[in-house]
């Protein structure tokens, strides 16, 4: 009977194919939009959790604005701390690097976002003043050239990211030639490999976009004014913790017991970046399942009108002997019918986008198995709770008022 129930409601659904394709778009437009959504946040969370973990176990990162919790003790990071002007100084780096336990230092310093070589102009570049130590803490290789040391000689070069080489002078190895920023000429000595995700999660660009020059001639540039993002520190001690202490003492010291920064380990890091892009994800998600909701009362509008329509037909299956049941069945198993078939035509326009975007953009979004199962499901909940009102309403009609009135 339920197969029955089912090869029906699919003969009907193909009697009326513009008028079911348009009842499923809602169901369509929903779970493409939750299941892509959902695939680019997971995309996006991997690609900064690996950056994350490249930085290594030992590597501690210093940012303006205080770590709180809230809710049952989950760390969250306080974003418009980050967003207003930075409380690190040029200061706070150079005490950093004096400590016992600090192996290395490497302040990231936002210059400007503009850089230009020849007749190109790149406005939506960081270009970042640091130090030598830049590529040892971060963990990412030289494809061409070398990085600049922190000798005199090297204050005009400069290294550049995979997209600034391509784009600005194009050219995949362009070391040795020249790119202009803030009126000063430098030296193209290296450009760096090609990433996948962003800037440590902390600059909001990435390393295919970003322009390194020495901190010394970076400073000189801006009349000596510094913007510092954050500080990377190298803990040459097995004790982390202690370098944590150590840091946050020297920083709490040199801010005047202003604690208007975060001295934060891996783990913690892992732990902002996962819970800020989930949070990200699921509000997006939310707005993007109303589509579902939309759709659900799409099925339950066309299915009461179909049971207008079928009057007579409701009349003589129940005047040879159908009883109510099998008639709510009937009508329950077309509104499952639409929203399945509109959910997996959802699911399978996404994968297309999924695909279109990992060949078309830098965008890696991560297909996941659960969600694929999870807007399967929504897809028959929606069909059966909108469905249900049409199909009672369906079995409730009296056999000799339906034949009367059909």
């Amino acid at each position: 009977m339920f197969s029955g129930n089912f090869k029906s409601a699919l003969a009907n659904i193909r009697l009326n194919k513009w008028r079911s394709f348009l009842t499923m778009l809602g169901i369509i437009i929903g779970v493409t939009s939750v299941v892509t959504v959902v695939s680019l946040g997971e995309g996006l969370k991997q690609q900064v959790v690996g950056q994350i973990n490249q930085l290594g176990s030992d590597v501690v990162t210093v940012r303006s604005g205080r770590l709180t919790s809230e809710g049952a003790g989950a760390d969250s990071l306080n974003i418009l701390a980050f967003l207003s002007t930075s409380t690190l100084t040029d200061d706070d780096a150079t005490a950093i690097a004096k400590l016992p336990e600090v192996a290395a230092v490497a302040p990231i310093n936002f210059v400007t976002n503009t850089a230009s070589a020849g007749d190109r102009r790149q406005d939506n570049i960081f270009v970042i003043g640091t130090t030598s130590n830049m590529t040892e803490l971060l963990n990412q290789k030289v494809a061409y050239g070398s990085f600049f040391s922190d000798q005199a000689g090297d204050a005009n070069y400069a290294v550049i990211g995979s997209k600034i080489a391509a784009q600005l002078l194009g050219k995949i190895n362009p070391v040795g030639h020249t790119v202009k920023i803030a009126g000063n000429e430098f030296i193209v000595g290296g450009v760096l490999e090609r990433s996948t995700g962003g800037l440590l999660s902390v600059a909001q660009t990435d390393f295919n976009s970003a322009v390194f020059i020495p901190l010394a001639k970076a400073k000189e540039i801006t009349g000596g004014r510094t913007n510092i993002l954050q500080i990377l520190a190298k803990s040459q001690d097995p004790d982390i913790d202690r370098t944590v202490s150590q840091i946050e003492k020297t920083l709490q010291a040199n801010h005047r017991g202003q604690l208007d920064f975060s001295v934060l380990q891996q783990y913690e890091l892992l732990t902002i970046a996962s819970s800020v892009v989930n949070q990200m994800t699921a509000f997006i998600s939310i707005l993007a399942a109303v589509s579902l909701i939309v759709g659900g009362i799409g099925i339950m509008s066309i299915m009461l009108v179909s049971v207008s329509e079928r009057t007579r037909e409701i009349g003589i299956r129940k005047a040879i002997g159908a009883t109510n049941r099998q008639i709510l069945n009937q009508f329950l198993a077309e509104g499952m019918a639409l929203s399945i078939a509109g959910g997996i035509i959802g699911i399978l326009v996404a994968l297309a986008i999924n695909g279109l975007l990992r060949v078309y953009t830098n965008l890696e979004p991560v297909i996941n198995l659960r969600v694929l199962i999870l807007a399967a499901a929504v897809s028959v909940a929606v069909g059966i709770i909108f469905g249900v009102a049409p199909a009672i309403k369906a079995a409730r009609k009296n056999p000799i008022d339906a034949l009367r009135n059909g």
